[in-house]
Protein backbone atom coordinates (compact mmCIF):
# COMPACT_ATOMS: atom_id res chain seq x y z
CA UNK A 1 0.00 0.00 0.00
CA UNK A 2 1.31 3.22 -0.99
CA UNK A 3 -0.87 5.93 0.55
CA UNK A 4 -1.08 9.55 -0.76
CA UNK A 5 1.01 12.17 1.98
CA UNK A 6 -0.09 15.47 3.14
CA UNK A 7 2.74 17.93 3.73
CA UNK A 8 3.05 17.85 7.31
CA UNK A 9 2.96 13.74 6.59
CA UNK A 10 5.94 13.83 4.53
CA UNK A 11 7.42 16.26 6.67
CA UNK A 12 6.77 13.93 9.49
CA UNK A 13 7.48 10.48 8.16
CA UNK A 14 11.46 11.37 7.90
CA UNK A 15 13.72 11.00 10.35
CA UNK A 16 16.56 13.80 11.56
CA UNK A 17 19.48 14.26 13.04
CA UNK A 18 20.93 11.47 15.05
CA UNK A 19 17.61 9.19 14.64
CA UNK A 20 18.48 8.81 10.86
CA UNK A 21 21.72 6.96 11.12
CA UNK A 22 21.22 5.05 14.27
CA UNK A 23 19.75 2.49 11.19
CA UNK A 24 23.20 2.22 10.04
CA UNK A 25 24.77 2.28 13.35
CA UNK A 26 22.26 -0.87 14.56
CA UNK A 27 22.88 -2.45 11.00
CA UNK A 28 26.40 -2.43 11.30
CA UNK A 29 25.84 -4.03 14.79
CA UNK A 30 24.06 -6.30 13.40
CA UNK A 31 26.04 -7.42 10.53
CA UNK A 32 29.72 -7.06 11.97
CA UNK A 33 30.06 -10.97 11.54
CA UNK A 34 32.33 -11.67 14.93
CA UNK A 35 33.77 -7.93 15.18
CA UNK A 36 33.78 -6.13 18.12
CA UNK A 37 32.57 -2.59 18.31
CA UNK A 38 32.54 -0.49 21.21
CA UNK A 39 29.39 2.34 20.71
CA UNK A 40 29.68 5.62 21.74
CA UNK A 41 26.94 6.62 20.16
CA UNK A 42 24.11 6.22 22.49
CA UNK A 43 21.71 8.43 24.16
CA UNK A 44 20.41 5.85 26.34
CA UNK A 45 21.41 6.03 30.09
CA UNK A 46 23.15 3.71 31.87
CA UNK A 47 21.46 1.87 34.05
CA UNK A 48 22.77 2.88 37.50
CA UNK A 49 21.75 0.14 40.89
CA UNK A 50 20.97 2.79 43.02
CA UNK A 51 19.08 4.61 40.32
CA UNK A 52 17.21 1.43 39.23
CA UNK A 53 16.43 1.06 42.80
CA UNK A 54 14.82 4.26 43.48
CA UNK A 55 12.47 3.63 41.56
CA UNK A 56 11.46 -0.23 41.82
CA UNK A 57 11.11 1.53 45.37
CA UNK A 58 8.81 3.71 44.57
CA UNK A 59 6.88 1.52 42.16
CA UNK A 60 6.98 -1.03 45.37
CA UNK A 61 5.23 1.70 47.16
CA UNK A 62 2.58 2.79 44.60
CA UNK A 63 1.53 -1.23 44.33
CA UNK A 64 0.77 -1.20 48.02
CA UNK A 65 -1.12 2.07 47.96
CA UNK A 66 -4.68 2.81 47.57
CA UNK A 67 -4.06 4.88 44.96
CA UNK A 68 -2.77 2.41 42.64
CA UNK A 69 -6.12 1.71 40.97
CA UNK A 70 -7.35 5.73 40.40
CA UNK A 71 -3.70 5.98 39.19
CA UNK A 72 -3.64 3.18 36.34
CA UNK A 73 -7.17 2.40 35.86
CA UNK A 74 -8.89 6.10 35.25
CA UNK A 75 -8.30 9.09 32.93
CA UNK A 76 -6.52 12.32 34.52
CA UNK A 77 -6.04 15.67 33.72
CA UNK A 78 -4.23 17.38 30.79
CA UNK A 79 -2.16 19.30 32.92
CA UNK A 80 -0.78 16.46 34.86
CA UNK A 81 -1.25 14.33 37.96
CA UNK A 82 -1.88 16.48 41.01
CA UNK A 83 0.21 15.07 43.39
CA UNK A 84 3.12 15.41 40.79
CA UNK A 85 1.94 19.02 40.29
CA UNK A 86 2.59 19.13 43.82
CA UNK A 87 5.37 17.73 44.28
CA UNK A 88 7.41 19.82 42.06
CA UNK A 89 5.92 23.05 43.14
CA UNK A 90 6.67 22.63 46.75
CA UNK A 91 10.13 21.21 46.03
CA UNK A 92 11.08 24.39 43.45
CA UNK A 93 9.79 26.99 45.49
CA UNK A 94 11.07 25.99 48.59
CA UNK A 95 14.69 25.32 46.27
CA UNK A 96 14.41 28.28 44.48
CA UNK A 97 12.36 30.63 46.42
CA UNK A 98 9.65 30.95 44.11
CA UNK A 99 6.24 31.91 44.25
CA UNK A 100 4.75 28.89 41.73
CA UNK A 101 1.31 27.88 41.72
CA UNK A 102 -0.43 24.90 39.83
CA UNK A 103 -0.99 26.64 37.11
CA UNK A 104 2.11 27.44 36.41
CA UNK A 105 3.46 23.37 35.95
CA UNK A 106 2.49 21.15 33.07
CA UNK A 107 3.56 17.49 32.63
CA UNK A 108 4.04 16.19 29.35
CA UNK A 109 5.47 12.40 27.54
CA UNK A 110 8.66 13.63 28.00
CA UNK A 111 10.75 16.92 27.59
CA UNK A 112 10.34 16.29 23.38
CA UNK A 113 7.01 16.94 23.00
CA UNK A 114 6.92 20.33 24.85
CA UNK A 115 9.24 21.44 22.13
CA UNK A 116 7.31 19.92 19.71
CA UNK A 117 4.31 22.06 21.36
CA UNK A 118 6.30 25.14 21.35
CA UNK A 119 7.49 24.78 17.95
CA UNK A 120 4.03 24.57 16.31
CA UNK A 121 2.16 26.83 19.00
CA UNK A 122 4.11 29.87 18.45
CA UNK A 123 6.31 28.70 15.21
CA UNK A 124 5.04 28.37 11.95
CA UNK A 125 2.64 30.56 9.99
CA UNK A 126 0.38 32.72 11.59
CA UNK A 127 -3.15 33.43 10.61
CA UNK A 128 -2.04 36.48 8.57
CA UNK A 129 0.58 33.90 6.67
CA UNK A 130 3.47 35.85 8.26
CA UNK A 131 6.34 32.98 8.86
CA UNK A 132 7.55 33.10 12.88
CA UNK A 133 10.77 31.67 13.33
CA UNK A 134 11.99 29.19 15.95
CA UNK A 135 15.12 30.68 16.77
CA UNK A 136 18.09 27.87 18.18
CA UNK A 137 20.77 31.14 19.37
CA UNK A 138 23.23 28.36 19.80
CA UNK A 139 24.70 26.20 17.36
CA UNK A 140 25.32 23.06 17.67
CA UNK A 141 22.48 21.92 19.69
CA UNK A 142 20.33 19.47 19.94
CA UNK A 143 19.11 17.30 17.13
CA UNK A 144 15.67 17.01 17.92
CA UNK A 145 14.92 20.37 17.57
CA UNK A 146 15.29 19.80 13.91
CA UNK A 147 12.15 17.65 13.61
CA UNK A 148 10.15 19.30 15.97
CA UNK A 149 8.25 22.18 13.67
CA UNK A 150 5.44 21.22 11.02
CA UNK A 151 7.11 24.31 9.14
CA UNK A 152 10.77 23.11 8.70
CA UNK A 153 11.89 26.33 7.28
CA UNK A 154 10.78 27.97 10.47
CA UNK A 155 13.83 26.51 12.47
CA UNK A 156 16.93 28.66 12.32
CA UNK A 157 20.03 28.72 13.83
CA UNK A 158 22.69 31.18 14.69
CA UNK A 159 26.27 30.22 14.08
CA UNK A 160 28.72 30.50 17.24
CA UNK A 161 31.72 32.32 18.28
CA UNK A 162 34.86 29.66 19.21
CA UNK A 163 36.29 30.23 22.53
CA UNK A 164 39.81 28.44 21.89
CA UNK A 165 42.50 27.13 24.71
CA UNK A 166 45.01 26.13 21.63
CA UNK A 167 48.22 25.59 24.12
CA UNK A 168 45.38 23.42 26.20
CA UNK A 169 43.75 21.53 23.09
CA UNK A 170 40.01 22.64 24.49
CA UNK A 171 37.20 25.34 23.13
CA UNK A 172 33.85 26.97 24.05
CA UNK A 173 30.89 27.81 21.56
CA UNK A 174 29.74 31.14 22.51
CA UNK A 175 26.37 32.63 21.48
CA UNK A 176 27.55 35.48 18.72
CA UNK A 177 24.74 38.31 20.23
CA UNK A 178 26.25 40.29 16.94
CA UNK A 179 24.69 37.77 14.86
CA UNK A 180 21.32 36.41 17.50
CA UNK A 181 18.07 37.98 15.61
CA UNK A 182 15.24 37.98 17.76
CA UNK A 183 12.66 40.22 16.50
CA UNK A 184 8.86 40.45 15.52
CA UNK A 185 9.58 37.50 13.12
CA UNK A 186 10.48 35.30 16.13
CA UNK A 187 7.73 32.90 17.71
CA UNK A 188 10.10 31.48 20.27
CA UNK A 189 13.43 30.79 21.47
CA UNK A 190 14.85 27.29 22.33
CA UNK A 191 18.42 26.05 23.69
CA UNK A 192 19.53 23.32 26.02
CA UNK A 193 21.25 24.08 29.33
CA UNK A 194 23.34 21.75 29.63
CA UNK A 195 23.83 21.16 25.80
CA UNK A 196 23.83 17.91 24.11
CA UNK A 197 25.50 17.00 22.27
CA UNK A 198 28.36 19.43 23.65
CA UNK A 199 27.86 19.51 27.61
CA UNK A 200 28.15 23.25 27.08
CA UNK A 201 26.54 25.58 29.57
CA UNK A 202 25.28 29.22 29.25
CA UNK A 203 26.50 31.35 31.70
CA UNK A 204 23.60 33.43 33.59
CA UNK A 205 24.06 36.07 31.95
CA UNK A 206 23.97 34.99 28.68
CA UNK A 207 20.86 33.05 29.59
CA UNK A 208 19.37 36.54 30.80
CA UNK A 209 20.64 38.28 27.62
CA UNK A 210 18.74 36.05 25.29
CA UNK A 211 15.40 36.28 27.55
CA UNK A 212 15.74 40.08 27.15
CA UNK A 213 16.08 40.51 23.88
CA UNK A 214 13.37 37.74 23.27
CA UNK A 215 10.79 39.90 26.07
CA UNK A 216 11.21 42.82 24.06
CA UNK A 217 8.57 41.15 21.83
CA UNK A 218 6.98 39.11 23.67
CA UNK A 219 8.81 36.15 22.84
CA UNK A 220 8.54 32.66 25.02
CA UNK A 221 12.29 31.33 25.76
CA UNK A 222 12.13 27.47 26.48
CA UNK A 223 15.68 26.13 28.24
CA UNK A 224 15.26 22.63 27.82
CA UNK A 225 16.93 21.61 31.44
CA UNK A 226 17.03 17.55 30.78
CA UNK A 227 20.46 17.49 31.96
CA UNK A 228 20.28 20.51 34.63
CA UNK A 229 19.54 20.54 38.52
CA UNK A 230 17.77 19.87 40.65
CA UNK A 231 17.48 16.21 38.52
CA UNK A 232 19.21 14.93 37.16
CA UNK A 233 22.29 17.48 37.82
CA UNK A 234 23.99 16.45 35.32
CA UNK A 235 26.00 19.92 35.62
CA UNK A 236 29.80 19.39 35.83
CA UNK A 237 30.13 23.29 36.36
CA UNK A 238 28.05 25.45 38.87
CA UNK A 239 24.87 26.76 36.98
CA UNK A 240 22.02 28.12 38.01
CA UNK A 241 18.65 27.50 36.89
CA UNK A 242 16.77 30.51 35.90
CA UNK A 243 12.87 31.10 35.98
CA UNK A 244 10.25 33.86 35.77
CA UNK A 245 9.49 36.56 33.03
CA UNK A 246 9.20 34.77 29.21
CA UNK A 247 11.44 31.82 30.22
CA UNK A 248 9.77 28.16 30.14
CA UNK A 249 12.17 26.02 32.24
CA UNK A 250 11.65 22.41 31.03
CA UNK A 251 12.81 19.25 32.35
CA UNK A 252 12.99 15.64 31.81
CA UNK A 253 13.44 12.19 34.03
CA UNK A 254 14.97 10.71 31.39
CA UNK A 255 18.05 10.96 32.53
CA UNK A 256 17.53 10.23 36.05
CA UNK A 257 16.87 6.95 35.40
CA UNK A 258 12.76 7.18 33.63
CA UNK A 259 13.77 7.26 30.03
CA UNK A 260 11.19 4.81 29.64
CA UNK A 261 8.41 6.34 30.97
CA UNK A 262 8.26 9.88 29.10
CA UNK A 263 8.04 12.34 32.05
CA UNK A 264 8.67 16.04 30.74
CA UNK A 265 8.00 19.08 32.96
CA UNK A 266 7.36 22.56 32.07
CA UNK A 267 7.56 25.48 34.54
CA UNK A 268 6.58 28.81 32.97
CA UNK A 269 4.38 31.79 32.82
CA UNK A 270 0.78 30.76 33.40
CA UNK A 271 -0.67 31.96 30.16
CA UNK A 272 1.84 29.64 28.06
CA UNK A 273 1.41 26.76 30.47
CA UNK A 274 -1.92 26.86 29.33
CA UNK A 275 -1.63 27.22 25.27
CA UNK A 276 0.45 23.93 25.70
CA UNK A 277 -2.00 22.24 27.77
CA UNK A 278 -4.50 23.07 25.56
CA UNK A 279 -2.01 21.52 22.63
CA UNK A 280 -1.35 18.08 24.64
CA UNK A 281 -5.14 17.62 25.22
CA UNK A 282 -5.33 17.54 21.71
CA UNK A 283 -2.54 15.86 20.58
CA UNK A 284 -2.59 12.58 23.37
CA UNK A 285 -4.90 13.21 26.10
CA UNK A 286 -2.32 13.49 28.76
CA UNK A 287 1.42 12.07 30.12
CA UNK A 288 0.90 8.35 31.19
CA UNK A 289 0.21 8.69 35.06
CA UNK A 290 1.80 5.68 36.46
CA UNK A 291 5.34 7.37 35.60
CA UNK A 292 4.19 10.44 37.13
CA UNK A 293 2.91 8.53 40.21
CA UNK A 294 5.87 6.94 41.09
CA UNK A 295 7.73 10.26 40.13
CA UNK A 296 5.72 12.16 42.87
CA UNK A 297 7.65 9.76 45.58
CA UNK A 298 11.20 10.09 44.30
CA UNK A 299 10.92 14.22 44.37
CA UNK A 300 8.76 14.34 47.38
CA UNK A 301 10.97 12.54 49.49
CA UNK A 302 13.81 14.22 48.41
CA UNK A 303 15.58 11.19 46.94
CA UNK A 304 15.61 12.13 43.49
CA UNK A 305 17.31 15.30 44.04
CA UNK A 306 19.84 13.13 46.11
CA UNK A 307 20.52 10.13 43.83
CA UNK A 308 21.05 12.68 41.53
CA UNK A 309 23.77 15.07 43.14
CA UNK A 310 25.31 11.94 44.69
CA UNK A 311 25.23 8.86 42.07
CA UNK A 312 24.05 10.13 38.69
CA UNK A 313 26.42 12.96 38.19
CA UNK A 314 29.60 11.79 39.70
CA UNK A 315 29.39 8.70 37.26
CA UNK A 316 29.21 10.73 34.21
CA UNK A 317 31.47 13.28 35.64
CA UNK A 318 34.21 10.59 36.07
CA UNK A 319 33.87 8.74 32.52
CA UNK A 320 34.24 12.64 30.84
CA UNK A 321 37.71 12.68 32.94
CA UNK A 322 38.53 9.20 31.64
CA UNK A 323 38.03 10.84 27.70
CA UNK A 324 40.34 13.75 28.75
CA UNK A 325 42.74 12.13 30.33
CA UNK A 326 43.45 10.06 27.51
CA UNK A 327 42.97 12.15 24.46
CA UNK A 328 45.98 14.11 26.70
CA UNK A 329 48.11 11.27 26.42
CA UNK A 330 47.43 9.59 23.01
CA UNK A 331 46.56 12.39 20.79
CA UNK A 332 49.80 14.51 19.27
CA UNK A 333 50.20 17.63 20.71
CA UNK A 334 51.07 19.25 17.84
CA UNK A 335 47.60 18.78 15.59
CA UNK A 336 44.84 20.61 15.49
CA UNK A 337 42.26 18.52 18.07
CA UNK A 338 40.06 20.46 20.56
CA UNK A 339 38.09 18.93 23.21
CA UNK A 340 34.74 21.12 23.92
CA UNK A 341 35.20 21.96 28.21
CA UNK A 342 33.11 19.53 29.96
CA UNK A 343 30.33 21.40 32.17
CA UNK A 344 27.60 18.60 31.90
CA UNK A 345 25.83 15.85 29.81
CA UNK A 346 26.34 12.30 29.21
CA UNK A 347 28.53 13.55 26.09
CA UNK A 348 31.66 14.64 25.30
CA UNK A 349 32.30 16.55 21.55
CA UNK A 350 35.68 16.99 19.90
CA UNK A 351 36.13 18.71 16.96
CA UNK A 352 39.54 18.12 14.49
CA UNK A 353 40.46 21.09 13.19
CA UNK A 354 41.14 20.99 9.30
CA UNK A 355 40.04 16.95 8.85
CA UNK A 356 40.86 15.73 5.90
CA UNK A 357 37.28 14.32 5.44
CA UNK A 358 34.03 14.44 6.08
CA UNK A 359 32.42 13.56 10.01
CA UNK A 360 30.80 10.92 8.62
CA UNK A 361 33.91 9.66 6.50
CA UNK A 362 35.81 9.73 9.78
CA UNK A 363 32.53 7.93 11.35
CA UNK A 364 33.56 4.98 9.00
CA UNK A 365 36.65 4.77 9.47
CA UNK A 366 36.09 4.40 12.83
CA UNK A 367 33.80 1.70 12.53
CA UNK A 368 36.29 -0.45 10.97
CA UNK A 369 38.72 -0.69 14.08
CA UNK A 370 35.53 -0.71 16.42
CA UNK A 371 34.78 2.21 17.87
CA UNK A 372 30.97 3.80 16.73
CA UNK A 373 30.74 7.62 17.28
CA UNK A 374 27.88 10.12 16.11
CA UNK A 375 28.90 12.06 13.39
CA UNK A 376 28.72 15.93 14.42
CA UNK A 377 27.18 17.89 11.45
CA UNK A 378 23.49 16.01 12.61
CA UNK A 379 23.25 18.64 15.74
CA UNK A 380 23.25 22.07 13.47
CA UNK A 381 19.79 21.90 12.91
CA UNK A 382 18.24 25.23 11.06
CA UNK A 383 22.10 26.51 10.16
CA UNK A 384 21.82 27.84 7.04
CA UNK A 385 25.45 29.12 6.69
CA UNK A 386 27.76 26.27 5.19
CA UNK A 387 30.47 26.36 7.56
CA UNK A 388 33.56 23.67 7.33
CA UNK A 389 33.46 23.45 11.04
CA UNK A 390 29.86 21.30 11.02
CA UNK A 391 31.98 18.69 9.25
CA UNK A 392 35.02 18.39 11.66
CA UNK A 393 33.05 17.80 14.97
CA UNK A 394 32.00 13.80 16.75
CA UNK A 395 29.97 13.41 19.51
CA UNK A 396 31.44 11.10 22.08
CA UNK A 397 28.90 8.81 24.59
CA UNK A 398 30.07 8.99 27.92
CA UNK A 399 27.96 5.24 28.80
CA UNK A 400 30.43 2.61 28.13
CA UNK A 401 32.49 1.16 30.55
CA UNK A 402 36.03 3.10 31.39
CA UNK A 403 38.12 0.47 29.95
CA UNK A 404 35.96 1.03 26.71
CA UNK A 405 36.05 4.51 26.63
CA UNK A 406 40.43 4.08 27.14
CA UNK A 407 39.90 1.95 24.73
CA UNK A 408 38.38 3.73 21.77
CA UNK A 409 39.84 6.85 22.67
CA UNK A 410 43.43 5.65 22.17
CA UNK A 411 41.90 4.06 18.62
CA UNK A 412 40.58 7.07 17.61
CA UNK A 413 44.07 9.44 18.29
CA UNK A 414 45.78 6.88 16.55
CA UNK A 415 43.50 6.92 13.61
CA UNK A 416 43.34 10.88 13.53
CA UNK A 417 47.15 11.07 13.52
CA UNK A 418 47.73 8.75 10.40
CA UNK A 419 44.82 10.91 8.69
CA UNK A 420 46.54 14.14 9.22
CA UNK A 421 50.13 12.39 8.47
CA UNK A 422 48.49 11.31 5.05
CA UNK A 423 48.02 14.96 4.34
CA UNK A 424 51.50 16.14 5.09
CA UNK A 425 53.46 13.27 3.12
Amino acid sequence: MNPALTQFGAQMSHLTGVRAIMKDIIETLRAGSGQEFINLSAGNPVILPEVEQLWRDCTAELLASPEYGEVVCRYGSSQGYQPLIDAVRTDFNQRYGLNLTDRNILITPGSQSIYFYAANAFGGYTTSKQLKNIVLPLSPDYTGYGGVSLIPEAVVACKPTLDIDAAAHRFKYRPDFSQLSIDQTTGCVIFSRPCNPTGNVLTDDEVKKIADLAAAFDVPVFVDSAYGPPFPSLNFTEMTPIFGGNIVHCMSLSKAGLPGERIGIAIGDEKIIQILECFQTNMCIHSPRYGQAIATRAIASGALADISINVIRPYYQSKFAIVESTLEQAMPKDLPWFLHRGEGAIFAWLWLKDLPMTDWELYQELKKVGVIVVPGSSFFPGLREDWQHKHECIRISLTATNDEIETAMKRLAQMVEKLYQSVDS
